[in-house]
Order: structure tokens, then C-alpha cells, then sequence
């Protein structure tokens, strides 16, 4: 396969062996191979029943990987930072998503991309929109900061 682009979006609200969540993420990311783009990790309110906020971030990385190996590596890697699966949304020590790739989409077991929850999550569009705000997502057409600018507008404001 040829080496494409994707990207990952990065969370965790839980403590692991590399300290709290915003270490956990940074340490997720020096295990990812070929990064080269890195947005600013950002807090977010959780989803679903879990009371802790979240550390977030976004990266662009290069591969040779196809989208189920990549999602193999990085399922390994939530496995090694010991992610175990549970109840949906609950409190993770580090979640790792393939939101974007660069060759359009996939669709196989367990895996879809682009991530099908990606275009109403502010906390995916918020940082990618820093590193690629001009990417478009292949279903909708729209840029990702077009995207962001659709759910900033559409949340609540106190």
C-alpha cells in the first residue's frame, strides 16, 4: 500500500502510568509513528455518564498502513496503556480514533472512516480544525473548519 495521511484524534479523563490525562495523551503520541502535525491538546466536557473532562488533541501522521492496520496498532497501543473496553462513554485512560484518510473512505468491520460521529464533535473538530481546517471530509464536501464552524454555532452559549 502507499503511504497516506490520516487523521487521529486523541482523548483520555483518566490517570494512567504516564500521569494524568493530558500526559497520557502526550505519551499516546510519542507512541504513534509518522507523526508530523500536532494540535494543541484542549479540555472538554465528557459524554454520557462520565463526570471527569476530557484532554484532547489531534494529529496527522503518516503511513504505509492500511485503515484495519492502522486500527490494529492502534488498538495495541490503548491495550498497552491499559484502555479496557466497557461501558460506552465511559472514563478512559486513552481513546485513539481514525477520523480522516487521506485516500477517502472505508467502510469493513469495525471501522468506518471517516469516523461516522466526527462532523457533531467539537472536542475531534476543535483541535483538527488547528492542523487541518482545510482538509475535506469526503461525504459531506465540507472543509473540517467548515465543519467546526457548524457545531461552534449550533452549541449553547451561557
Amino acid at each position: 500500500m502507499t503511504t497516506s495521511t490520516y487523521a487521529i484524534a486523541i482523548g483520555s479523563n483518566r490517570r494512567g502510568r504516564h500521569g494524568g490525562p493530558t500526559s497520557e495523551v502526550c505519551a499516546a503520541i510519542a507512541a504513534l509513528d509518522g507523526v508530523w502535525a500536532v494540535a494543541p491538546v484542549i479540555g472538554s466536557a465528557p459524554l454520557g455518564p462520565s463526570l471527569r473532562r476530557y484532554a484532547n488533541t489531534a494529529v496527522l501522521l503518516d503511513s504505509d498502513l492500511s485503515p484495519p492496520q492502522l486500527l490494529a496498532r492502534l488498538k495495541a497501543i490503548e491495550r498497552a496503556f491499559g484502555r479496557r473496553r466497557g461501558r460506552r462513554w465511559g472514563s478512559r485512560v486513552i481513546d485513539l480514533d481514525i477520523v480522516l484518510w487521506s485516500r477517502g473512505c472505508w467502510s469493513g468491520p469495525g471501522l468506518t472512516v471517516p469516523h461516522v460521529a466526527f462532523r457533531t464533535r467539537d472536542f475531534v473538530l476543535r483541535p483538527l480544525a488547528r492542523i487541518a481546517g482545510g482538509w475535506r471530509d469526503p461525504v459531506s464536501g465540507r472543509t473540517v473548519r467548515q465543519l467546526h464552524q457548524l457545531v461552534d454555532r449550533a452549541r449553547p452559549r451561557d
